[in-house]
């Protein structure tokens, strides 16, 4: 709850806590933009679509670099989408639910913000496999420039290197992440400190500050011009990585640590990269590394491959926690989730998305074997999620903040402008490895919404067999024999008898003396304030309805809650040791009738059985746990 306070209100805390905070993002926040130098300069002038390497070409790109870094970093992101926190939290599934939020009374809004904010996550996935694979393969392919007798090795390494990222991942990184802020801090002194060396070569790129020379070189190349805006894009991936991070930092910290340490740091080494370049056209090769002195091509590889490794890291981090939201927000099946850390509530291990993660990052770098075939095919996810961030905060603008129309107008036509230019830019790219993160982006939204469409026809299906209380007091009379304890029903509906209740009744013949219907709902909010947990009504006849409400970010444990719940507030005295847990375990029967394509029910009924069991999700003691089951027609 601490970390949504600092979001929202960054002004309240001592300046040594955002001090540390500050410090404490740049090993997570900035971690993917902060590797990006490894490759941009290099694909600009090296890649599927070079440039030739000369004044006007040099001093067009630095300032196509200093210009997007600036629009959609530091203005767009850092400025304008920082503002829209859902209660401290960032990120697309955090402004999907704010969005919803606010139309509720519009709902022809709701499906295309839905699904705008949907494919929005599908498309991180994509990044959070690319990421890891051409961050770490562009460090170790420093190996080449130190010791070219090596480049043999850089393969194997890579692949070492990541699979050992992703094995110790289970072990949390609570430990590793006390690392991450001091070799980021070294690694964005010595970028700077590189870049420097570099403007002194040719201090004439410094001139590329001005617009001037970003309008001269699209004006004289035209369609060469817009095709390097592929590659320019680069510069600037790991951008939304600032908002969705925000909740765990605050938005004052990450902006001190952008502005005073990231912003200047790349920057410099851009410019320095431009100087070397213009100084001595072989650096092409591999600008970053040959920038420096001869002797720090060695330190620098290493100091790389540990930045990149960090940049990773953030990235698996992040698709856990998107994978989280996802779940509580209905559009994922329930899977295990380990939580590393007794403190930070963030921390979470999920096994299914790991493994997954591992294995498409290694085909991905076996697949493409050099960074620059990787950069051929990165770019359109993050130009896409670009596009898609545009629109959700010009709804915000719109419906939230209620900006003047003309000033909407302006922003958002700017902003727009950009993306779209760079994501037009990246679909040359489609042919040349460019489908991969579309066509995965594709795949995981026609998964997320599968899963919410078919969920909403399961519950739809269970109010239809479910009967009102007030039937069931009538059949159970005065003849069911009541048990000593609590049956505690879980039930997604709430209204109506479960069907676990039921089926208990027909063939147990008996009711416990205290019966309890439990529905657990996931708000669009990320916190649930422990005082509005929990609220119960009495049914009559010892029986009580509970409604538990936890936020998107929350980890929901059942037994926990009630435990901590106040008796007033259950409307019972609950004793975990006089507790049994009845679940419903549906078994889903594609039909014809009216609802989705049948192969589609055919996909929800593979998912929900691969799903993770509600005792296991809700952490419900194992030897307390009775399952019924049903089948259900969709």
């Amino acid at each position: 709850m601490a970390q949504s306070s600092i979001a929202s209100n960054g002004s309240g805390n001592s300046s040594g806590r955002v001090g540390a905070l500050a410090f404490a993002a740049l090993g997570v926040v900035f971690g993917d933009i902060g590797t990006s130098p490894l490759y941009a300069m290099k694909e600009t002038f090296g890649g599927i679509h070079a440039l030739p390497l000369d004044r006007l070409h040099v001093l067009g790109v630095l300032s196509l670099v200093f210009w997007s870094i600036t629009l959609v970093v530091s203005i767009k992101y850092v400025v304008i989408i920082m503002r829209a926190d859902n209660r401290g939290e960032g990120g697309s599934l955090a402004l999907l639910a704010l969005l919803i939020e606010a139309v509720a009374k519009k709902q022809w809004l709701v499906p295309i913000i839905s699904t705008l904010g949907i494919f929005a996550a599908a498309m991180f996935y994509g990044d959070s496999i690319i990421t890891p694979a051409i961050s770490v393969l562009s460090a170790v392919e420093g190996l080449q420039v130190a010791a070219p007798d090596l480049e043999h090795y850089v393969l194997p390494l890579t692949l070492v290197i990541l699979v050992l990222l992703f094995l110790i991942q289970r072990h949390g990184t609570g430990k590793v992440g006390s690392w991450f802020g001091p070799i980021m801090l070294i690694w964005f002194v010595a970028m700077a400190a590189l870049g420097i060396r570099g403007i002194a070569l040719r201090p004439e790129v410094l001139l590329a500050l001005s617009p001037h020379y970003a309008a001269v070189f699209i004006a004289h190349d035209g369609w060469s011009a817009f095709l390097a805006l592929g590659s320019v894009v680069l510069a600037v991936t790991g951008a939304e990585a600032l908002y969705a991070d925000m909740g765990h930092f605050g938005r004052l910290p990450i902006r001190l640590a952008w502005y005073l340490l990231v912003l200047p740091a790349l920057l410099l080494n851009y410019f320095g990269q431009g100087g070397a370049l213009l100084a001595n056209p072989d650096t092409m090769y591999n600008p970053f590394f040959l920038i420096g002195p001869e002797w720090s091509t060695m330190p620098l590889v290493i100091l790389a491959t540990m930045a990149a490794v960090i940049a990773s890291q953030a990235v698996i981090s992040g698709a856990f926690s998107v994978t989280r939201q996802a779940i509580q927000l209905g559009y994922v099946p329930r899977m295990m989730i380990k939580h590393t850390s007794e403190k930070e509530m963030g921390q979470i291990y999920i096994p299914f998305l790991n493994w997954t993660l591992m294995i498409f990052v290694a085909l991905l770098v076996l697949g493409f074997k050099t960074s620059s075939n990787l950069a051929a095919a990165y770019g359109l996810a993050v130009t896409c999620t670009m596009v898609i961030d545009t629109l959700l905060i010009t709804g915000v603008m719109a419906l939230l903040w209620k900006w003047p129309r003309r000033r909407i107008m302006i922003v958002a036509g700017l902003f727009m402008t950009v993306d779209l230019a760079f994501f037009m830019a990246n679909t040359v790219k489609i042919p040349h490895g460019g489908w991969f993160p579309l066509a995965l982006a594709l795949v995981i939204f026609l998964l997320l919404t599968t899963w919410k469409k078919g969920r909403l026809l399961l519950a739809k299906r269970m109010r239809k067999i479910a009967i009102p209380v007030e039937d069931f007091h009538a059949m159970i009379g005065e003849r069911v024999v009541r048990v000593p304890g609590t049956a505690i029903f879980l039930t997604a509906a709430q209204e109506g008898a479960p069907s676990a209740l039921l089926h208990n009744l027909k063939h147990n013949k008996v009711l416990h003396e205290r019966v309890v219907l439990l529905t657990v709902l996931t708000e669009n909010v990320p916190y649930v304030p422990t005082e509005q947990r929990v609220r119960s009504e009495d049914l009559g006849n010892n029986i009580s309805r509970v409604i538990l409400r936890f936020g998107f970010m929350q980890a929901p444990n059942i037994p926990r809650t009630l435990t901590n719940a106040k008796a007033d507030d259950l409307g019972f005295q609950y004793t975990a040791m006089a507790a049994s847990f009845f679940l419903s375990r549906e078994m889903i029967i594609p039909s014809v009738r009216p609802g989705m394509f049948i192969w589609r029910e055919h996909l929800f009924a593979w998912m929900a059985r691969n799903a993770a069991g509600a005792m296991t999700f809700f952490r419900l003691p194992t030897n307390q746990v009775i399952e019924l089951g049903t089948q259900i027609e969709i």
